[in-house]
């Protein structure tokens, strides 16, 4: 049985039949978006009440509820992706995505590798120990893999058919419903932590301190509010910029459009990956710490109260990947390490950014050489230029590729801001669904445009 044979026999979503509407595709995100929440209250049935979570604030940026079926979130889809993408870079897995039996060919891979990886990391979660059954014994070990690998899988063909049926990504879709729910709870809530017997949601908190004189430390609630305001501000500022490329085309004298080559030029696909990669290696640091392997870093126990333990890291690049906070520097002071691990974590975001950044334009069909067949393609041209394709390949390479790195440069500088300085949600989060609403908004727009007027569908590809 040949590869093209095992594709076709993996779980898939249907296209629809007939083109949906505008309104279909709002109704079918709709139902994506409430399946995804209700997936997020499903618990773990066996999983052990002592259970504590090691990896809370890497679930936002993964779409994951801990302790319930998708304790992993998009983490294996995600990973399957990267580990695709690098094969695929480096040409040990060769596909031509230009044509349509490649895209095929590379979707199946794709699905294959998320399955993978689905199995694998979900398997690896809980025989290390990271989610303990509530009676010892293979066969409830067994049960909570089941679960997860169902819970996975589930969500794997949601995403397939947001894309198919629905608007945008499912990915970016549960990203920004979790980062949206995390700051609405960590702005507004009134709920007392038991830890600091202070209202969680950073508004309640800054009244009852000053309610009872201790202004002072109503700073950092408040500044935590201003850290969110202005990445939101800067986020959606950077979204507005893009530089129009003039065309026009060859067979209707006077008329043209303008191709816009956005600063944001990759959206959030790097940063997503960034995210994606610093959440697996901090939870393979774990994993191979209670392997008796501590390559990554050496883990202490750290009490949460109730009688229950995390894992917080003491060394080691697991370590340095926990960034501090302006707020706990203040609170313990100024140290060598607390400082080498802001230094290493806004190094870590900016890198990986521009990387998967460059990345993704060789891979995610968005390359000078791409974007030039699209343009030729729909009948359009440069005006004062030849129509070849070397020369529009040419001229796009000189603004696709420098804004697809300062776009990276601009997630991880602002990410590495936001978590400094301690917003409601993680800076990346934050990035995420700035950048998801603002997609969400002109894939709308898009719509609409293709709806009034069919033709536009073919001109925007």
């Amino acid at each position: 049985m040949g590869l093209e044979s095992l594709f076709t026999n993996l779980p898939e979503v249907s296209k629809p039949i007939k083109k949906l509407s505008l309104k279909e595709k709002l109704i079918w995100t709709l139902v994506v978006l409430v399946l995804y929440f209700v997936l997020c209250m499903l618990p773990l049935y066996g999983l052990s009440p002592s259970y504590v979570s090691q990896f809370e604030t890497m679930a936002i940026l993964l779409a994951a509820s801990f302790g319930s079926i998708i304790t992993l979130g998009i983490g294996p889809l995600v990973t399957g992706s990267i580990m695709l993408q690098l094969l695929t870079g480096a040409g040990i897995i060769q596909v031509d995505t230009k044509t349509p039996e490649g895209r095929k060919k590379y979707q199946g891979y794709q699905k294959m590798f998320s399955i993978f990886f689905i199995v694998f990391e979900n398997a690896a979660y809980v025989i290390s120990g990271a989610l303990p059954p509530t009676n010892p014994g293979w066969f409830n070990i067994m049960l909570l893999i089941i679960q997860l690998v169902v819970g996975g899988l589930l969500l794997m063909l949601l995403d397939e058919l947001t894309s198919k049926w629905g608007v945008g990504s499912g990915i970016s879709l549960f990203i920004a419903a979790g980062v949206s729910r995390e700051m609405f709870t960590n702005a507004i809530s009134p709920m007392i932590d038991p830890r600091t017997q202070l209202p969680i949601g950073a508004i309640p908190k800054i009244i009852t301190l000053i309610s009872h004189g201790n202004g002072s430390l109503a700073f950092w609630p408040f500044i935590s509010l201003v850290a969110t305001a202005i990445v939101f501000i800067m986020a959606i500022y950077f979204s507005g910029i893009q530089i129009n490329i003039p065309l026009s085309f060859g067979k209707v004298r006077g008329f043209g459009i303008k191709w816009p080559i956005k600063w944001f030029y990759t959206s959030n696909i790097p940063v997503i990956l960034t995210a994606a990669l610093l959440a697996s290696l901090q939870f393979w640091a774990l994993m191979m710490f209670k392997a008796g392997v501590p390559l990554l870093g050496a883990y202490e126990e750290v009490s949460v109260g109730a009688g229950k333990f995390t894992q917080q890291p003491i060394s080691g690049l697991a370590h340095l990947l926990q960034h501090a906070s302006m707020s706990s520097m203040f609170e313990m002071g100024m140290s060598i390490d607390t400082f080498t691990s802001i230094l290493f974590y806004a190094g870590f975001m900016i890198v990986g950014s521009v990387f998967f950044a460059y990345l993704w334009i060789n891979v995610g069909k968005a390359s000078p050489s791409d974007v030039a067949d699209q343009i030729l393609s729909s009948g359009l041209s440069i005006p004062g230029f030849r129509r070849d394709k070397r020369i529009l390949e040419k001229i796009l390479a000189r603004y696709i590729v420098p804004l697809a790195l300062l776009g990276g440069v601009t997630v991880g500088v602002l990410a590495t801001i936001a978590d400094v300085l301690g917003a409601l949600s993680r800076g990346t989060g934050i990035l995420l669904t700035v950048m998801i609403i603002y997609q969400f908004y002109e894939q709308i727009q898009k719509h609409h445009m293709e709806e009034m007027n069919p033709m536009m569908s073919k001109v925007m590809g």
